[in-house]
């Protein structure tokens, strides 16, 4: 079980929808997360992508320095930049990092977007385009360890005599995660990606798709990983996280949320579609369960405004641990989590659930390097009884 934050580099705030309670998205707010994030044992964190995106990879490359463990689980976006660049790209921040990175393959479902970006391919066409640049990267990365050159000719990439000189540390390549809800995406994965992902779903239909990517990949004869996608709300009672989840969203209106609705409905995305069908961007403001909360404290409230993962664990820390065991039980490794305020959540979600884990994550987790009291001296004498590490 590994447990992944997230650098929130399109915004962050107390509140979904509205200006109030927003953070400063600058550069020392983003370094706060991830030292935190370094400090308190996560495995990695999430840097995604898109127009309303700080770029990834400045911004990875930037924390380097910032932290000593912690992986940088960086976007790459097929057609925006060449395989054989990104590879340059991503070999030049595994070195320096000293191994530190992973990538997520980002096919992307707006169509608006891509086309901003020069994108004018159908859903299909930029699958197919996506298996093209994960290719050609992945064969020059594993390559270059061997000092050879890679020729491919596709129907969207081609490359001759392509070589990367600077090997990565990570051999055969940093390992690559993917994500897609839709037959061409679950093809990819079983053919080329390391990790698979998936958003928030309900139990049962995370098990479904993981059921589909496994099938398809052992016809393959390879194996991968899997990983999911959520937000977190925990707080020392069940009580106090729906009363959390009440407030973040206590400043949306209607029109706000028909407007978010309308704008993903626009996309082809079939991930995005299943995030919209979970809510159908409906709530309750006085009680944001009903109709929302659609497993046992797994809540949709944060799709009826954010786009891409839009659910959350809700409840007290033994209820949250219990939800990312029954995950786990499916057979998913990776757990990429995020909570608002993003740099509060994760101190939250360290404090209060690291300690419930399994016993194999809790010794893996960093524990504090100094001995000494924990908490506040009382008195200046007595030294608070430890009652568990974070």
């Amino acid at each position: 079980m590994k447990i992944f934050w997230f650098i929130p580099t399109h915004g962050d705030s107390r509140y979904l929808g509205t200006s109030r309670g927003a953070r400063v998205a600058d550069h020392a707010y983003f370094k706060q997360i991830a030292i935190a994030a370094d400090s308190l044992g996560y495995e990695g964190v999430l840097i995604p992508t898109g127009r309303s995106c700080e770029d990834s990879w400045v911004l990875a490359a930037s924390l380097i320095d910032a932290t000593r463990r912690l992986k940088f689980l960086v976007a790459l976006r097929p057609g925006l930049v060449a395989p054989t660049q990104s590879a340059r790209m991503a070999a030049t921040l595994d070195r320096l990092s000293g191994g530190r990175v992973l990538v997520n393959l980002v096919t992307g479902g707006d169509a608006e977007e891509l086309a901003g970006d020069g994108q004018f391919l159908d859903h299909s066409a930029r699958y197919a385009q996506s298996a093209e640049f994960i290719r050609i990267w992945r064969e020059v990365i594993t390559r270059s360890h061997e000092g050879r050159a890679f020729d491919f000719d596709g129907e969207h990439l081609s490359v001759k005599g392509a070589k990367l000189l600077y090997p990565t540390v990570q051999t055969p390549h940093p390992p690559v995660f993917f994500g897609g809800s839709s037959p061409a995406a679950h093809q990819l994965a079983a053919e080329q990606v390391d990790t698979y992902l998936t958003w928030g779903e309900p139990p049962a239909d995370v098990a479904a798709k993981i059921a589909d990517v496994r099938s398809r990949a052992a016809a393959q004869g390879r194996q991968l990983q899997y990983g999911i996608r959520l937000h977190v709300i925990v707080r020392e009672t069940e009580g106090e996280a729906w009363d959390a989840a009440t407030e973040l969203v206590s400043h949306l209106d209607e029109a706000t949320v028909a407007a978010a609705q309308a704008r993903f409905a626009s996309m082809d995305s079939v991930g995005q579609r299943r995030m919209a069908a979970l809510h159908h961007g409906k709530f309750n403001r006085a009680n944001v369960r009903e109709g929302l909360e659609i497993a046992p404290n797994l809540w949709a409230g944060v799709g009826l405004v954010r786009g891409g993962a839009g659910t959350a664990l809700v409840g007290n820390p033994q209820q949250v641990a219990d939800r990312i065991q029954a995950y786990a039980d499916l057979g998913l490794a990776h757990f990429i989590l995020s909570g608002y305020p993003h740099l509060d959540e994760a101190h939250r979600f360290a404090e209060l659930v690291f300690p419930l884990l399994p016993l194999q994550t809790r010794e893996k987790l960093a524990a504090p390097s100094l001995t000494g009291p924990f908490g506040e001296v009382v008195a200046n004498s007595y030294a608070p009884k430890t009652v568990a590490a974070s």
